[in-house]
């Protein structure tokens, strides 16, 4: 079993920053890609960004430039860095660590981004 702990969520005016933490407690966290999925009201869940146990990433296209994901192993944690930020990338965001064809979530956590 994994948990994972999500935090730094909030209500943001477009154009600002926020940062998103995701605390993993599993061992052997630094062998697992992990990655930052979102859903917005109405919309299915969708990828954001993700990190590979090498340190390969990959963004959607819609936050490429504006995001960046990092992963500290030694605190088993990983972020989400998120600048520039639109009314569009409204959403609850979500952890996700991927152990072969099994996918573990946490529970959330909401991104407003509004004047």
């Amino acid at each position: 079993q994994v948990q994972l702990v999500e935090s730094g969520g909030g209500l943001v005016q477009p154009g600002g920053s926020l940062r998103l933490s995701c605390a993993a407690f599993r061992r052997t966290f630094s062998i697992y890609t992990m990655g930052w999925y979102r859903q917005a009201p109405g919309k299915q869940r969708e990828l954001a960004a993700a990190i590979t146990s090498g340190g390969i990433t990959n963004y959607a296209d819609s936050v490429k430039g504006r995001f960046t994901i990092s992963r500290d192993n030694a605190k088993n944690t990983v972020y989400l860095q998120m600048n520039s930020l639109k009314p569009e990338d409204t959403a609850v965001y979500y952890c996700n660590l991927q152990s072969g064809a099994i996918g573990y979530w946490g529970q959330g956590t909401q991104v407003t981004v509004s004047s």
